[in-house]
């Protein structure tokens, strides 16, 4: 499935590697265009989140299947995302109502390790009790929004239906 997802990335167009031609682990500046670029950045937290997320909600709309069978489902939904979220219309969207104003896409091996920390976030969540992992993902939003003014749900608002108060607030205002 990871190969898929690389080879449809490559063939819209995205880069395998980061354009200014080096790879990092770890890129924390959210306005640069390195973010989303290298192997993880702040927002490879929100796809942990996913994992916790997909965990939850896969074991009760999925209650007879086997852990693994519900980890291609959410891998599947995943690669799905990472797939759409490079598309011109998303990343038009993403530009015109989130904080990543010069967002220009992922770099396939930033989509590549995305989808690894989705896998992180549920095998975390398959092993954590809920109650945990109810408070990591609390713990890493507020930690998110603290950190750089934006996490899953201020991204999902904003893609969905901006709020002027959030986005000022994103802004440093």
């Amino acid at each position: 499935m990871l190969i898929g997802v690389a080879a449809t990335l490559l063939a819209m167009g995205r880069t395998a590697i980061c354009r200014c031609g080096h790879v990092a682990l770890w890129h924390g500046e959210v306005r640069s265009d390195q973010n989303s670029q290298q192997l993880t950045d702040w927002y490879s937290f929100t796809h942990v989140v996913h994992g916790l997320i997909f965990y939850a909600v896969s074991r009760l709309a999925l209650k007879r299947w086997p852990v693994k069978a519900c980890l291609v489902v959410v891998v599947a939904l995943e690669a799905a995302w990472e797939i759409a979220e490079n598309t011109p219309m998303v990343i038009d969207r993403y530009r015109a109502t989130t904080l990543a104003l010069g967002y220009t896409g992922d770099s396939v091996l930033n989509s590549l390790f995305d989808i690894g920390c989705m896998i992180a976030g549920f095998w975390l969540a398959s092993r954590l009790p809920a109650a945990v992992s109810v408070m990591l993902v609390l713990a890493l939003e507020v930690g998110l929004a603290l950190a750089i003014r934006d996490n899953l749900t201020l991204n999902l608002i904003a893609l969905i239906a901006p709020v002027g108060a959030i986005s000022a607030w994103q802004a440093g205002g």
